[in-house]
């Protein structure tokens, strides 16, 4: 049912008041619990800017046609709505308010403007709350797609630096794990110690494992896909902190680790890269 000339009418006519009840509720809702994450400006000009949006589409000659400029503006704006709501750490509930909460002033103004007509009165009340559901949908689409890419954007972020490749000596590098390897992991344990190793020249890189809680066929297919990445570079590479529960875990699987080198803690791992560079420590 697209709206009618008498919902168009209303919006025209009844403009100011209709914004100045809404920004009311509005404000109240903002101020609720002293968890002020907007300004009243703010606040006033997204208002203004939805009601004139909203006005333009009704009022256009196809207010139904979603392809329209009209309402691709219209979800454009509500799509900025919401990824700055995201941002100021709204609820997806309180992002939909912004507009459910204009149903209130909006069903006096109609109200007023059927006067005593019962019939039109439903009928422009039935016809508002779908078009406004409609809005309220689209706000909350985007809202969840902004949170999605910035809660993907905090794991990746969270993935980088809890791979920090650290240079313990002239060419040897290591990189201490904590948690579980996955594969996405993996792929940025490759990509931060090969880029290191070509920056700094390294000859050796050590993967220090005791964080990681537990190993199985998997995590140790990535390690050994690591490994393969680090000598196709030209520099070696040794495995520390092989715990005996993690031994037992690996024996058990059948996984080959022939051809790696493993030490049970990071110090013997870096005496041994030391000696194998050629470096001796004395008291």
């Amino acid at each position: 049912m697209a709206p009618s000339k008498t919902m168009a009418n209303t919006l025209r006519k009844h403009q100011t008041q209709v914004l100045a009840e809404w920004l009311k509720t509005l404000q109240g809702d903002a101020a609720a619990g002293a968890r002020v994450r907007i300004s009243p400006q703010d606040l006033k000009a997204q208002a203004e800017e939805f009601l004139q949006l909203l006005t333009a589409l009704i009022t256009s000659p196809n207010p139904e046609d979603r392809g329209s400029a009209h309402f691709k503006a219209l979800e454009d704006f509500l799509g900025s709505v919401s990824r700055s709501r995201v941002q100021q750490g709204f609820s997806s509930a309180e992002t939909a308010t912004f507009i459910f909460s204009f149903k209130q002033p909006l069903f006096a103004a109609l109200r007023t403007e059927a006067g005593g007509d019962a019939n039109l009165l439903a009928d422009e009340i039935w016809t508002a709350t779908k078009l406004l559901d409609e809005f309220g949908l689209v706000t909350v689409k985007s809202f969840q797609r902004a949170r999605e890419e910035v809660i993907n954007r905090q794991q990746q972020e969270m993935l980088e630096l809890s791979t920090p490749v650290v240079k313990l000596w002239d060419g040897i590098l290591a990189l201490p794990m904590i948690g579980t390897l996955d594969s996405a992991r993996t792929q940025i344990v490759m990509e931060s110690l090969l880029h290191k190793i070509v920056e700094t020249g390294s000859e050796i890189a050590i993967i220090d494992i005791t964080g990681v809680p537990t190993v199985d066929t998997l995590v140790a297919q990535h390690l050994l896909k690591t490994v393969t990445a680090i000598r196709l570079m030209g520099a070696d590479c040794i495995i520390s902190g092989v715990r005996p529960q993690i031994a037992q875990t690996i024996v058990h699987l059948g996984v080959d680790l022939q051809g790696v080198t493993t030490k049970a803690n990071l110090a013997d791992a870096l005496a041994l890269a030391l000696k194998r560079t050629g470096i001796t420590l004395s008291r």
